[in-house]
């Protein structure tokens, strides 16, 4: 049974909500404004002054008298739709469901339900990516120097379906020297004339995004970097190889095909050969496993191929949510928005009014089945104006020969915020692992196999500063396996962080997709451009230790979990991707996990 598109009962009380809200809006609006007439960010005042453009005080002297005006002429309508909006709350389940038109991605569904299991295969490949995009309303996203929220939600949105309706490609070197798979550059793609319709996760050439085309108004805002055009979908999966006998003969050959960056990968560590530089040179770069506990990683600049679920945070802005749900709706079958409580909570008591939803948003290409949302109780300051909490959804991506149903867990959350203050994220690390308990033990079923439980989201703490130790020790990290964790308070040398620093956003090294790709594979780069790691009130701090990487803060996460799955199956990690398409559209970088899963032949044979 599929969930309910709405989050009320009925039609009735819908609209009674939606009458409210209605009154509401205008005073909202206008009250955004009057912020963000008065707030610029760091792109638009060093446009000023490059324009030498003096009328901007009156600018702000006259749109502030103008909207505190309307803002005052509006606030009778909204106290009216306050007193009707309010009490509504207690009626409205705590998210909204988007279920796009199965007869849109027909091809592409079936390729999924069949889980990659063909002709008796045991493994199947899931693809997982989360970030937090700051669409908090322009007023006040301004504050952490973004602004144009809805510009913003517009261009996320498409460049999303960009890196994700791609194809997945594989490239093998046939050198004994430099043996591996390497990521390739977008160049590799077949043409049009070579290309078949893709057997999984394509859309139809009517739900293809529009190229993307920005007026000048958009790129004067900040609201759109610099990026490839879209890519058409073609084949799920592409394996070329690379012959390399003779590298330095290559080095005077004349350019392969191969002739644009759009990912790379920087292992150099000790004892393990460097890519070859004729292939470095033309954008492609090796990954290599150090060993079988490494994981094979790389930065991108855009989003992997294939991503199955998606996870954002910080979607607090009704409309710039509704955007995305149109954008990505095509491409994800599945969508979970508007997730939260609003008014008090919980419903009848007035010790906390929420003002914002969790922020949340889930995109899934496979139906859901079940979904929950919890609160978390126990936020303070600015963070307990928001409902953050976690929400825990179970999908369906199968069915094998025995009629038994293929799920899947996934979690999604974003922790208090405040630095300092460790004790309450703890404190909702131990609410979230419970309620996840709950929610599994809840709607598991003895005729299902479980294939994955992922849990990620803006966790808010990282895994190197000092002041996060208390989180850093938590048992969470003892059920969930983290790709970046090399143990409490220590980092694989290899990961980047994912935290930038707001005042640098606009920064020619890190304004677009291809350049912030380059800044993060240079250390000392990195440092200009990645928030470092915090450290105790008090206590001075040597980073890094003598003759170990430097390593920014990551506080956002994908983890998963082998002890919940069925016993029939394992997983192993294909790929940990940094992404960095969203340069100049929000303050994190994004991150990606290509999981393996690998089933007992009798349990693969899929119908």
């Amino acid at each position: 049974m599929s969930l309910r598109e709405s989050p009320f009962p009925n039609c009735f009380v819908e609209g009674l909500h939606a009458v409210g809200w209605g009154l509401i809006l205008p005073c909202f609006w206008f009250l955004d404004r009057l912020i963000a007439v008065c707030m610029s960010t760091s792109l638009e005042r060093t446009q000023r002054h490059e324009q030498e453009c003096y009328l901007h005080p009156l600018k702000v002297f006259f749109g502030f008298i103008l909207f505190l005006a309307l803002f005052l002429v509006t606030a009778p309508l909204a106290f009216l739709g306050f007193l009707l909006w309010a009490p509504l709350q207690a009626a409205r389940r705590p998210f909204s469901y988007h279920q796009g038109p199965p007869s849109r991605l027909a091809p592409a569904e079936e390729g999924e339900r069949k889980l990659g299991f063909e002709a008796g295969a045991n493994k199947a490949t899931f693809g997982f990516a989360t970030a937090n995009l700051c669409l908090l309303p322009d007023g006040i996203a301004r504050f952490n120097n973004l602004g144009h929220t809805q510009r913003r939600a517009t261009a996320i949105g498409r460049s999303i379906v960009q890196g994700v309706n791609r194809p997945h490609i594989r490239i093998f070197v046939d050198s004994p020297s430099s043996c591996g798979t390497l990521s390739p550059s977008s160049s590799l793609l077949p043409g049009p004339s070579t290309t078949s319709p893709a057997s999984y996760g394509a859309t139809d050439p009517a739900c293809q995004p529009p190229p993307q085309s920005y007026s000048d108004e958009d790129q004067a805002g900040g609201a759109v970097p610099t990026t490839t055009p879209p890519l058409k979908p073609s084949d799920s999966n592409y394996v070329v190889n690379v012959p390399c006998d003779d590298i330095e003969e290559s080095s005077h050959s004349p350019a392969p095909v191969i002739n644009t960056n759009h990912n790379s990968n920087q292992q150099d560590r000790k004892g393990h050969r460097n890519p070859p530089r004729a292939l470095r040179t033309q954008g492609v770069a090796q990954r290599v496993q150090a060993g079988p506990e490494d994981v094979p990683w790389e930065v991108s600049s855009l989003f992997p191929a294939n991503v199955d679920i998606l996870c954002l945070e910080e979607v607090f802005d009704k409309r710039a949510a509704v955007k995305l749900t149109n954008t990505l709706g095509p491409l994800f079958n599945h969508i979970l928005y508007d997730v939260g409580v609003y008014a008090c909570h919980p419903p009848g008591s007035c010790s906390s009014f929420k003002f914002f939803n969790s922020g949340l948003f889930l995109a899934s290409r496979y139906p859901v089945l079940e979904a929950q949302y919890h609160c978390f109780p126990n936020g303070r300051g600015e963070d307990a104006l928001a409902a953050k909490g976690l929400l825990s959804a179970k999908v369906l991506v199968g069915q094998n020969q025995k009629e038994e149903k293929l799920v899947g867990y996934f979690n999604c959350t974003h922790l208090h915020a405040p630095e300092g203050e460790g004790e309450i994220r703890c404190e909702q690390l131990n609410m979230l692992t419970k309620w996840i308990q709950e929610f599994q033990a809840t709607n598991s079923k003895h005729d299902e196999v479980v294939v994955f439980d992922v849990l990620s989201g803006d966790f808010n703490f990282d895994n190197c500063s000092p002041d996060d130790s208390l989180e850093q020790k938590h048992s969470l990290f003892e059920e969930y396996r983290d790709p970046c964790r090399a143990g409490p308070g220590q980092e694989k040398p290899w990961v980047i962080g994912t935290l930038l620093e707001q005042p640098t956003l606009y920064h020619e090294d890190v304004r677009t997709p291809e350049n912030l790709q380059r800044t993060l594979e240079r250390e000392e780069l990195r440092k200009q451009y990645i928030s470092s790691p915090v450290a105790l009130d008090g206590c001075p701090m040597v980073y890094p230790e003598l003759g170990q990487p430097w390593v920014g803060r990551r506080i956002d996460y994908i983890l998963y979990r082998e002890s919940s799955i069925s016993k029939h199956c394992r997983t192993e990690i294909e790929e940990f991707t940094f992404v960095t398409q969203l340069a100049g559209l929000t303050d994190h970088i994004p991150v990606g996990l290509r999981l393996n899963v690998f089933l007992d032949s009798d349990t693969a044979q899929s119908e």
